[in-house]
């Protein structure tokens, strides 16, 4: 029998987190036909997987895609790192349900959070659609390359039918109103909706300085929504949330619980916090294994490696909310590339008029024991035995913070980023939460704070730094939690796992050299507008729907990706 395609010789890693084994895969149809000892078989196209391991696709549970679709079908930089389906509208914000007059009003609501412009948000989407449904439609037609799973967004429902005050604090929703709420959570599942997200972050405002629409909804508000999401969706629908376990610990934790009580999924974002105990770990350890009792399903997604913000000459140089830029600091950012910048710095006498303006940031210089170098060499150090932070190399070298910031950046041609390890930062504790039984480990956010960071590389930090390099995971453990247990979450059908019959979303890994590549910072955005897309060397073939999407770092054009409406509610 010939196949269309045949994995040859490689070791299957399956997602169930069983033990990996050498076996062929051979794909017809977009689907896995056979596993095993396929010698004696022959296909069309035969990827040679020697030494390599195979796995499935990867599902990165948070990503802000949602509008990069318009412009990047390619869906960098997740696809560079195995995601073969992402799941958009997280924290409560998507471009759907909308009415023409609001469309601004969401393009620069996700601006305001997810620093994503709202001017190319704006242009690098059609915006023909109203409903939920039609959202997705239309991205379907744009012919993404991974498959797709969205969330709705409480903001865009909320704002749909309370209007401007749907941000005000103190402000509930009438019973007219929360009706028309509970009615388009239903229409937008009717349609499509994985589930619904939420933000009750304090940080997440709105550019006028508001908090987003639901923010400030009472627990009358949420508990009808989780209901709802049930009644539409089934047992298992999703409500996602995005919490201030800082400010609202235990209301927050109410709410997830209530969720997961009235028969939803709950999934919400978390890290372990600094305070010189465990970091939670033990109390979100007891409160997720309460809340996955009795047929109650809760789980959390968490960072794998520390991140928060790249500092350096890509965007962001010191902290924005210390205002505009000192005069000559402004001079150097105002040239459009980076070359054009270092070539700035060099000019007689500006290094030291850059140091004394940049000792005004006062704010930056106070984080200088959380930026971290990501070096010089070919792969970036992430410093994860936490040797080497700004304020260090300044002592060690008897320098001013800004000083040894200033030379790195002309010395590196401007290619060092600094990585502030504002989440994720405590290691011992982040790995503890990592490993409790309910957490994905990967939050990779894709598509958002462009300009900011990246932290879309998370699989391949996980796979490589965490469980090859430091026994963080087992590597059956470390790609089950990314790709069986992730599609389970949102209960996908026939994914995340290497099974007959399965759809056919694949990655061929060389293990033993998989590496993140330096964050680069590219304008690829609508009007030129720049972000950070982090690469990677060791995926010999990622493959969606049986085809071959990317072979060794390069596009091959197949977009074969899907927009997922249906889910397995079982």
């Amino acid at each position: 029998m010939e196949h269309e395609t045949i994995i040859r010789g490689g070791t299957v890693v399956d997602g169930t987190g069983e033990a990996r084994r050498r076996a062929d895969v051979a794909i017809d149809n977009g689907r896995i036909s056979r596993i095993g000892d396929l010698s004696g078989e022959s296909a069309a196209r035969t990827i040679d997987a020697t030494g390599k391991i195979v796995t499935p696709g990867f599902v990165d549970l948070h990503t802000h895609l949602d509008a990069q679709a318009g412009w990047d079908p390619q869906m960098s930089p997740s696809s560079y790192h195995g995601v073969t389906t992402g799941v958009i509208g997280n924290c409560g914000m998507t471009f759907a349900p909308v009415r023409k007059e609001n469309t601004r009003f969401l393009a620069e609501l996700m601006e305001a959070v997810e620093d994503i412009s709202a001017e190319a948000i704006l242009d690098g989407l059609p915006w023909n659609w109203s409903s939920f449904g039609e959202y997705l439609d239309t991205v379907q037609s744009l012919n993404p390359a991974i498959n797709i799973v969205s969330l709705a967004g409480h903001c865009a429902i909320r704002f749909d039918v309370m209007g401007d005050k749907s941000a005000e604090e103190g402000l509930q929703a009438d019973d007219r109103e929360l009706a028309g709420i509970v009615d388009l959570v239903k229409q937008t599942i009717d349609e499509g909706a994985v589930g619904i997200s939420t933000s009750r972050f304090l940080n997440h405002r709105m550019l006028d300085g508001r908090l987003v629409p639901g923010t400030w909804a009472d627990e009358r508000e949420t508990t009808a929504i989780q209901k709802a999401i049930v009644e539409s969706g089934g047992q298992g629908a999703v409500f996602q949330a995005v919490c201030d376990f800082e400010n609202r610990l235990d209301s927050d934790k109410q709410m997830l619980q209530s969720g997961a009580e009235l028969g939803c999924h709950v999934v919400f974002s978390n890290t372990a916090r600094r305070d010189g105990g465990d970091g939670g770990v033990s109390q979100f350890g007891e409160f997720l294994d309460w809340n996955n009792q009795d047929g109650k399903r809760m789980s959390s997604c968490v960072h794998t490696r520390p991140s928060g913000s790249f500092f350096g000459l890509a965007q962001i140089l010191f902290d924005p909310s210390q205002g505009e830029l000192p005069p000559n600091w402004q001079g150097v950012m105002s040239l459009m590339t980076i070359p054009e910048r270092v070539e700035a710095m060099k000019q007689p006498g500006m290094r030291k008029k850059l140091i004394e303006e940049g000792k005004q940031m006062t704010k930056f210089i106070s984080w200088a024991h959380m930026l971290h170098p990501t070096g010089m060499d070919e792969y970036p150090d992430w410093d994860i035995n936490n040797q080497c932070t700004l304020a260090g190399l300044a002592g060690s070298l008897g320098q001013h913070p800004i000083e040894v910031y200033v030379d790195r950046l002309i010395a590196s041609e401007g290619r060092e980023l600094w990585n502030m390890w504002a989440f994720g930062g405590s290691l011992e504790n982040q790995w503890n939460m990592m490993r409790l039984p309910q957490v994905v480990p990967m939050l990779g956010d894709a598509g958002a704070h462009v300009g900011l960071f990246t932290d879309a590389d998370a699989p391949t930090f996980l796979l490589s730094e965490l469980a090859r390099d430091r026994g963080v995971f087992t590597l059956e453990d470390a790609v089950h939690r990314i790709t069986g247990q992730s599609a389970q979450v949102i209960g996908l059908k026939e994914r995340g796992e290497i099974r007959e019959g399965w759809h056919a979303d694949i990655n061929v890994i060389d293990y033993d050299n998989l590496k993140c590549c330096h964050p680069e910072y590219v304008r690829d955005l609508p009007h030129s507008i720049g972000r950070i897309v982090t690469k990677s060397v060791g995926y010999d073939a990622t493959l969606v729907a049986g085809k071959v999407l990317i072979e060794k770092g390069r596009f091959t054009g197949n977009s074969r990706g899907e927009v997922i409406r249906e889910f397995d509610r079982g």
